[in-house]
């Protein structure tokens, strides 16, 4: 069965690891008539904004366990779709709009005023009335903080599900895991 997207993929950007350049995503994209690019070897910014998302949505939700059955991927898939209302709808961001150059001569950012990323689509008009009636209709009436009760409750599953055998597999490989533990001990407690 083919996956159907609600918009078109045209170019697939990845960085060099061969979790992305190889035979099989390879034979994925052409079969789909997609184009595949890489980053520059060696060059790590070419990919910073996306490891930086990496960081501040994947890790901070999902953290660094191993995910690989029917069950985690359902709860990933619900998790994802709770952290996408979160991020658009609740968490303002500042933008940065400028520098300016401080008295000791150095260069500063200036920022715009807090906004969530469904605030800044409203004021940009890029969408009609109708599009917009529709969005404000979908999140009317979700309530921010059972948004993130329904998080740490799937993010408990998660934990419950994987700890195990990623321990397991961080013992074999000699791996530290020692940073998630400010994450777990923080979930511990709002359970």
């Amino acid at each position: 069965m083919q996956q159907r997207f609600p918009f078109d993929l045209v170019i697939f950007d990845s960085d060099c690891g061969s979790e992305f350049i190889n035979h099989d995503v390879a034979g994925w994209l052409q079969a789909r008539d997609i184009a595949q690019t890489r980053s520059r070897p060696y060059q790590k910014n070419d990919q910073a904004h996306v490891e930086s998302k990496n960081n501040h949505v994947v890790r901070k939700h999902a953290f660094y366990w191993r995910y690989d059955t029917p069950d985690e991927l359902e709860l990933l898939n619900r998790l994802w779709k709770l952290v996408s209302l979160r991020l658009n709808f609740f968490t303002p961001t500042k933008k940065p709009v400028g520098y300016t150059t401080t008295e000791d001569g150095r260069r500063k950012r200036i920022y715009d005023k807090p906004a969530t990323p469904w605030q800044r689509l409203q004021t940009s008009g890029i969408l009609d009335a109708h599009q917009l009636s529709n969005v404000a209709a979908r999140i009317e009436g979700i309530n921010p903080a059972d948004l993130t009760r329904q998080i740490n409750t799937i993010q408990m599953q998660l934990l419950d599900l994987a700890q195990a055998k990623t321990e397991a597999l961080a013992a074999a490989r000699h791996l530290d895991l020692e940073a998630l533990q400010p994450s777990i001990n923080r979930l511990a407690t709002a359970k």
